[in-house]
Parts: structure tokens; C-alpha cells; sequence
């Protein structure tokens, strides 16, 4: 089994209230879900209108597969012109890790 998961730090663009950052962040998580079917949740800077950290979970049998659904994930975030990807942090833990 391989576990793999991304953190995503997001600047978002004209957002000016908690309300319209939901509008932002909500399709993000929804169209990661749908599409990949991966576990995903705004995990920080809840409090900010700015800013968002998104959490994603995915297990896999295969690790080629599980990089490559990490990989498609992280190029979906990257190239949504409404936020500025920050910086992206990657775990990944194969069958063999203590």
C-alpha cells in the first residue's frame, strides 16, 4: 500500500471577504474529488480571505499510479488563474516505511 499527499499553499487573486474565498476554494476541493478521487479539505488559513492551504490524501497499490494522480493534482491546482500556487508539499510513504 502507498499513501501519498499534497499541501497546496494558495494566494488567492481579487478576493475581499470569507465568502468569496469560499467561492474560490470550494470548486478547487470539489473538482479534485470528482475528478481524481482523492481525499481533499481546506486545512489552514481559515481565518484569511487571502490565503488557503488545501490538503490531499490518496491511496494507491501502485506506486507509479499514486505519483502519477499526485502529479495531475498538483498541475490541476497550478494552472487555476483565480490563485497563485505558493509552494506545494509532498509526502509519499511506500509499503516499506516504519
Amino acid at each position: 500500500m502507498y499513501v501519498g499527499t499534497l499541501s497546496f499553499d494558495l494566494l488567492l487573486g481579487d478576493v475581499h471577504s470569507l465568502k468569496e474565498k469560499r467561492s474560490v476554494v470550494r470548486p478547487i476541493v470539489a473538482e479534485l474529488q470528482r475528478k481524481f478521487a482523492v481525499s481533499v479539505a481546506e486545512v489552514d488559513h481559515q481565518h484569511l480571505h487571502r490565503r488557503a492551504v488545501i490538503g490531499l490524501a490518496a491511496v494507491s497499490g501502485d506506486a507509479t499510479h499514486l505519483v502519477d494522480v499526485l502529479d495531475r493534482c498538483e498541475r490541476l491546482v497550478a494552472g487555476r488563474p483565480e490563485v497563485e500556487l505558493l509552494s506545494v508539499g509532498r509526502r509519499f510513504h511506500g509499503e516499506y516505511d516504519d
